[in-house]
């Protein structure tokens, strides 16, 4: 019963890492102008998130053991729900880059934490199912955004509701406090300093840099598509920025039902064949996205959504078969910190482009990245069975 309990507490901690993933692209077409910013800042505003994210989620096993994982998650989601709250009384581009410096630590460490937690203590459905919560909190960011602006409120106040809601589930990590699983003392004296492996001894495990590279690829797809989606839509197909914002949520709609039925798939599919087929319905999606009609943009962005929704997951849950228990941990944080070096550095990149060679080239720019996933997927692995298999 206690692990059932915790298991819907995690639920809800990652519906909180959703919430504020997708409010940035869903609130930027107006909050540009308000800001008196140019346009392609919205680069630099999730670079700062996404860098903070990578050097908490590098650190992420080094805290985990100190302080646990249940004071982690706790800590860092407040530090979620007090930048948020900043964002919603930021009224100059400055402050809102300060701000992103402790929204991004908080998230890596509590990506990294439980995404960890749940390789090791659940099955895989549990694990596309979580991140089926996370994609429940990306779609209502979008939603709460767009509600506000439809009301010509401004999009402080949107941020200032998802800064009050991430609150109330600091008050239940409290709670959920006793709950949690806590390492023996064996455990403990396996994982102490002097028996951990550095960075440079874990990248010369075979097929961890395919990993990190894999990593990378789909977390730059995701967070580029999530980002400037809306922006595409307004500039490039003349929509209005709310109904952008509304079309944005139709994506972490696919994300979040394709891992909903990913949990259920996964009983009949191994994770390999879960990531094969995510990238096969991206494909679709972005062919889908390319016809010149406005009706096809609807299941364009949920079939590109669908396609992402079991591939992270999937990958997350193979850590510990990949590579071992023993590092999983620190490799589950490195992991991460590729993928949000990604997510860091690919937006504020196609914007740079995009002021250049205009928005319609995201589509092209997300299947270049695409072509480079799938091949490295194949290769890490390769390279896993050939390790495995000695």
């Amino acid at each position: 019963m206690k692990k059932k309990l915790l298991l819907m507490v995690i639920y809800l901690a990652f519906i909180s890492l959703g919430l504020p993933d997708s409010l940035l692209g869903a609130a930027w077409p107006t909050m540009y102008i308000d800001l008196h910013a140019p346009i392609h800042f919205a680069g630099i505003i999730s670079m700062i998130i996404a860098g903070g994210t990578v050097i908490s989620s590098l650190f992420s096993a080094r805290f985990i053991d100190r302080f646990g994982v249940a004071s982690i998650t706790t800590f860092s989601v407040l530090m979620t729900a007090l930048a948020l709250l900043g964002f919603s009384y930021a009224q100059h581009f400055a402050f809102l880059c300060l701000l992103a410096i402790p929204l991004g630590l908080g998230a890596g460490c509590v990506d990294a934490a439980l995404n960890n937690y749940v390789a090791l203590h659940y099955k895989a459905k549990h694990m596309n199912w979580l991140h089926c919560f996370w994609g429940i909190g990306a779609a209502i960011g979008p939603m709460i955004m767009a509600r506000h602006l439809a009301l010509d409120r401004s999009w402080s106040s949107g941020y200032n509701t998802v800064g009050w809601i991430q609150i109330s589930l600091v008050i239940i990590l409290l709670i959920s406090t006793p709950l949690w699983i806590k390492k023996t003392r064996e455990q403990q004296a396996a994982d102490s300093p002097e028996t951990k492996s550095s960075f440079k001894t874990l990248l010369n495990i075979q097929g961890l840099k395919q990993a990190l590279i894999v990593f990378f690829c789909y977390c730059s797809i995701e967070a580029t598509f999530g980002l400037w989606g809306a922006s595409y839509l307004v500039f490039e197909r003349n929509f209005e920025t709310d109904a952008a914002a509304r079309l944005v949520s139709t994506y972490y709609i696919g994300i979040t039902f394709g891992r909903f039925i990913s949990g259920f798939i996964a009983e009949k599919l191994s994770n390999q064949h879960l990531v094969y087929l995510g990238q096969g319905v991206i494909v679709l999606g972005l062919i889908v996205l390319l016809l010149p009609f406005n009706v096809t943009l609807l299941p364009a962005f949920f079939l590109i959504g669908l396609g992402c929704a079991p591939i992270f997951p999937s990958l997350l849950h193979e850590t510990p078969r990949n590579f071992g228990k023993k590092h999983a941990q620190a490799i589950m944080g490195m992991q991460m910190a590729s993928a949000y070096i990604g997510i860091t550095l690919i937006p504020l990149l196609f914007g740079k482009l995009a002021s250049s060679l205009g928005y319609s080239s995201l589509l092209w720019f997300i299947g270049l990245i695409l072509a480079i996933k799938i091949y490295m997927t194949y290769d890490l692995n390769r390279k896993v069975f050939s390790r495995t298999s000695k």
